[in-house]
C-alpha cells in the first residue's frame, strides 16, 4: 500500500500523482455511496408502511386537518376550522402538516410522510456536522445511530411536534459547526434562526441545545473574544426575531377574532411560554397538566381502560414489551399506555430505566463515557480545536437536556427524550473515532474498548428486561462486543494488528448498535396511536396483543350515526364537547368543526357560560355531546367516560386510574367497578362532559345549563343534546 501512496526516489512526479488521485477518488466514491445508502435506507425504513399509524395522535391530526382547509387555522394552529381554540403548542409542526394537506389533500399519508422526511434531513445534518469534526466515517456512524434509535423510529413516523423540533435543533448544531470552522457570522446567525423556529415548535424544549452551542462558539471560534461576543449577540437577535414575530402576531391580532391560545390562563401566548409549556412544566406547576390539584403524590399509571386494546377485555392489563413483568414494569413504563405521566423514577436514573431506557438509553452510557474521554484526550489541544468543540456541542447538549428531562417535575413522556437522540449519536461517533485515532497509545486502546464494551453490555441489560423477546439476540450482542473489546485492547503488531483492529471495530459497532437497531425495527412494524406511544415489539396481554398504542389522543369506537348527524349540520360548529382530544376525534370522523370546551385538559377558561349561551342563541353550534365509555372521539383517557348529567353510567369511574405527575387524578373510564351516579350541578358531572382530556373539567356550569334546558338523546355511545331550537 505504501508503494502506491508514496513515490519511489527518482520516480516521475506525474506518474506518482495519478495513483494518488485514483485512490483518493475511489475513497470519495465509496464514502458518497455509503452516505447515499444511509440516507436512502433511512427514507425507506421510516416511510415503510407509515400509514399503519393512521391518524396518530388525533389531537394534532384534527389541527392538521383544520389547517389543510383554513388559512387562519393554519397560522394559529387551530384545532378546528371555526378557530375556537388552538392546540396547546406553537404551530410550526401544524404548518408543515397543514400545508402538506393543502397541497396533497389531507390524509394519514400527507400528514405523516413529511415527518419521515424530517428524519432523513436530521440524519443528513448530523452526518454533515460530525464529518466536519471527525471525518466522514464518523459522520456515517453518527447518522446510523440516530436513524436506529427507537424513539426516533417512533416519533419521526408520528404527528407530534417533536420531530420538527429536533430537526431544527439539529440544524442549529450543524450551523454552529459550520460557523466554528471559519468564525463565520452568517452561520452562527443561521443557528439562531433555526433555534428560533425550534422554539415555535415546542417552546423552551427546543432551546435546550442553546447553552451548548453558545459555549462551544464562545470557547472555540477562531476570532478574538470581542468578535465572538458580538457574533453571539447577533445570533441572539436572530433567534428573537425568528421566534418573536409570531409572538407579536398573537399579541397584536385582536383576541376576539383569533382562536383562544390553549393552555394559557389569559389567552396570552407569553403565559403559555412561561407557564404551561415553560418553567411551570419543568417545576411541575402547569395548571392544565392534569386534574384536581392537591391530591398527594403520584402513583404508577396503567393503560386507560376506556380504550381497550385489540383482543383485550375491559380492564385487562397489558404487559410491557412482552415481558409480563407485572406492576413493577407498569410503573417503570408509565403503565404502557400514557407513556410517562406516572411511575417513573425522578433523578439521574430516569433516562436509564423503564420506557425511557427502551426509547433512548441504548448508547447513552457509552456517549457519556465518550464525552469524558474526548475532553481528556484533547485537554492540551489549541483553543480552536474542532474535536473538543464538537464534544462541547454534542456532549453539552446531551448532558444539559438530559438533566432537564431527568429532573422535570411536571408532565413528561418518555418520547420527549427524542431531543437528545442526535446528541447521543454525535457524541458516540466522535468518541469512537477520537479513540481510534489515539489507538497507538494505551489510553486510546483502553478508551475504544471501553466504549464498545459499555454499548454492548448496556444493550444486553436493556434486552434482558424484556427477556422473552429474541433472547438469542442479547447473547449474541454480548459475545460479539466482548470479543471485539478484547481484540481492540491487545497491541497487535504491523499490518495484522491494523486489520484485526478494523474488523474488531466494525464488529464492536455492530454489536453495540444491535439492540437499538432491533428495537427500532420492531417499533416501525407496530401501529402507534394516541398521546403516549411506546417503542419496541408488539406487547402481549392476557387476552391478545397490542402495539404501541398510548393513552389519550387515540381513536375511539366508531359511531357512524353520530357522524351522520354532525355532517348534516350547517352551523359554524357542528357540536360542542368537553376537551380537545374528543373534539378532534369527532372532527376527523365527521369532517366538521367541533368546539373543544376547555381545551386539551378541559380546564382552559373558555368559553364562559355566557359566551356559550350566546353561541347557542346565535345558532353557531347545533349539538352538545357527552361521550360515554370511550366512544368515537374519546381520548382513551376516559375523562369522557361518564354518562349524561343526571344519569348513571361511569361518570367518575377511575378503575386503574392514577394521578399524573402534576398531582391530579386522571379519570380512566371503562369497566372494573360500579360507576358513581352524577346529577346536574355536581362538580363530578363536569368530568362527564365529553371526554376532554385527562384532567379536571372547569365547565360544569355549561354541562349543568345544557342538562337543565335541553332533552338528551342517546346516539350509540354518545348522549346528544340538540341546541338548535333555543331562543333564549
Amino acid at each position: 500500500m505504501t508503494t502506491t501512496l508514496d513515490a519511489a526516489p527518482g520516480a516521475n512526479p506525474e506518474s506518482s500523482a495519478a495513483p494518488r488521485r485514483r485512490i483518493s477518488w475511489d475513497r470519495t466514491v465509496w464514502e458518497r455511496i455509503a452516505l447515499g445508502v444511509l440516507l436512502i435506507g433511512t427514507a425507506v425504513m421510516y416511510l415503510w408502511n407509515i400509514t399503519i399509524n393512521g391518524m396518530g395522535n388525533q389531537f394534532y391530526a384534527g389541527a392538521a386537518q383544520a389547517g389543510s382547509k383554513n388559512w387562519e387555522a393554519l397560522l394559529f394552529g387551530s384545532l378546528d376550522t371555526g378557530n375556537f381554540i388552538t392546540v396547546d403548542k406553537p404551530p410550526v409542526s401544524q404548518w408543515v402538516m397543514g400545508l402538506s394537506g393543502q397541497i396533497f389533500g389531507f390524509s394519514s399519508a400527507s400528514m405523516l410522510i413529511p415527518q419521515a422526511l424530517m428524519a432523513v434531513a436530521a440524519v443528513a445534518l448530523l452526518y454533515g456536522a460530525v464529518t466536519r469534526i471527525s471525518g466522514r466515517t464518523a459522520g456515517l456512524v453518527a447518522g446510523a445511530v440516530l436513524a436506529l434509535t427507537p424513539v426516533a423510529a417512533l416519533m419521526f413516523r408520528f404527528n407530534n411536534p417533536d420531530a420538527v423540533m429536533v430537526l431544527l435543533m439539529m440544524a442549529g448544531a450543524y450551523c454552529t459547526v459550520r460557523a466554528l470552522q471559519r468564525g463565520a457570522t452568517l452561520w452562527i446567525m443561521l443557528a439562531g434562526v433555526a433555534l428560533g423556529f425550534a422554539f415555535l415548535a415546542k417552546m423552551l424544549e427546543g432551546l435546550m441545545v442553546l447553552p451548548a452551542l453558545g459555549l462551544a462558539y464562545l470557547i472555540a471560534a477562531p476570532n478574538p473574544l470581542r468578535t465572538r461576543l458580538l457574533q453571539l449577540f447577533g445570533a441572539t437577535v436572530a433567534l428573537l426575531a425568528s421566534s418573536g414575530w409570531y409572538v407579536f402576531v398573537t399579541l397584536l391580532w385582536p383576541a376576539s377574532s383569533r382562536p383562544y391560545i390553549a393552555g394559557s390562563t389569559d389567552n396570552n401566548f407569553m403565559n403559555l411560554v412561561l407557564g404551561y409549556n415553560g418553567f411551570a412544566r419543568v417545576l411541575g406547576r402547569n395548571h392544565g397538566g392534569g386534574g384536581r390539584g392537591g391530591q398527594g403524590p403520584t402513583t404508577p399509571a396503567v393503560p386507560p381502560t376506556g380504550q381497550n386494546l385489540p383482543g383485550q377485555t375491559p380492564g385487562a392489563p397489558g404487559t410491557t414489551h412482552g415481558a409480563a413483568q407485572g406492576a413493577d414494569a407498569a410503573a417503570q413504563r408509565g403503565g404502557g399506555g400514557f407513556g410517562g405521566f406516572g411511575g417513573q423514577s425522578h433523578g439521574l436514573s430516569r433516562l436509564f430505566g423503564g420506557e425511557f431506557g427502551f426509547e433512548i438509553a441504548w448508547l447513552l452510557p457509552a456517549a457519556l463515557l465518550a464525552f469524558v474521554l474526548v475532553l481528556i484526550s484533547r485537554g492540551r489541544a489549541p483553543r480552536t480545536d474542532m474535536v473538543r468543540a464538537g464534544a462541547i456541542i454534542f456532549g453539552g447538549w446531551m448532558v444539559i437536556d438530559g438533566l432537564v428531562l431527568s429532573y422535570m417535575q411536571g408532565t413528561i413522556h418518555p418520547y420527549y427524550s427524542l431531543s437528545i437522540a442526535p446528541a447521543i449519536g454525535g457524541m458516540f461517533a466522535i468518541g469512537i473515532f477520537e479513540m481510534w485515532r489515539a489507538r497507538e497509545s494505551w489510553f486510546g486502546r483502553a478508551g475504544l474498548a471501553a466504549l464498545i464494551a459499555t454499548g454492548g453490555i448496556w444493550s444486553y441489560i436493556l434486552l434482558d428486561r424484556n427477556s422473552s423477546w429474541m433472547p438469542a439476540l442479547r447473547i449474541a450482542i454480548l459475545v460479539v462486543t466482548l470479543l471485539a473489546t478484547v481484540a481492540l485492547v491487545i497491541p497487535w503488531n504491523g499490518q495484522v494488528r491494523k486489520r484485526v483492529a478494523v474488523v474488531a471495530l466494525i464488529a464492536g459497532l455492530l454489536g453495540a448498535m444491535g439492540g437499538s437497531a432491533a428495537y427500532a425495527v420492531a417499533t416501525i412494524g407496530t401501529a402507534h396511536q394516541g398521546g403516549g406511544p411506546t417503542v419496541g415489539p408488539v406487547m402481549h396481554t392476557a387476552n391478545g396483543n397490542r402495539g404501541g398504542m398510548g393513552g389519550f389522543g387515540g381513536g375511539g369506537q366508531s359511531n357512524p350515526q353520530l357522524d351522520g348527524l354532525l355532517e348534516n349540520t350547517t352551523t359554524k360548529w357542528s357540536a360542542a364537547t368537553n376537551g380537545s382530544s374528543t373534539a378532534a376525534g369527532l372532527e376527523l370522523s365527521s369532517n366538521t368543526a367541533v368546539m373543544a370546551i376547555g381545551g386539551f385538559s378541559g380546564s382552559d377558561p373558555t368559553p364562559t357560560l355566557s359566551q356559550f349561551i350566546d353561541y347557542v342563541k346565535n345558532h353557531q353550534v347545533t349539538y352538545y355531546l357527552v361521550q360515554q365509555g370511550g366512544g368515537r372521539g374519546g381520548d382513551g383517557g376516559g375523562a369522557a367516560a361518564g354518562a349524561a348529567p343526571g344519569t348513571t353510567g361511569g361518570a367518575r369511574d377511575t378503575t386503574g386510574g392514577t394521578r399524573d405527575t402534576t398531582g391530579g387524578t386522571r379519570d380512566n373510564g371503562g369497566a372494573g367497578r360500579p360507576a358513581e351516579a352524577t346529577t346536574p350541578g355536581d362538580p363530578a358531572a363536569g368530568n362527564a362532559g365529553g371526554g376532554g382530556g385527562f384532567g379536571r373539567n372547569g365547565h360544569a356550569d355549561i354541562t349543568t345549563w345544557v342538562a337543565a334546558n335541553f332533552k338528551p338523546v342517546t346516539v350509540g355511545s354518545t348522549t346528544v343534546y340538540d341546541l338548535s331550537g333555543y331562543t333564549g
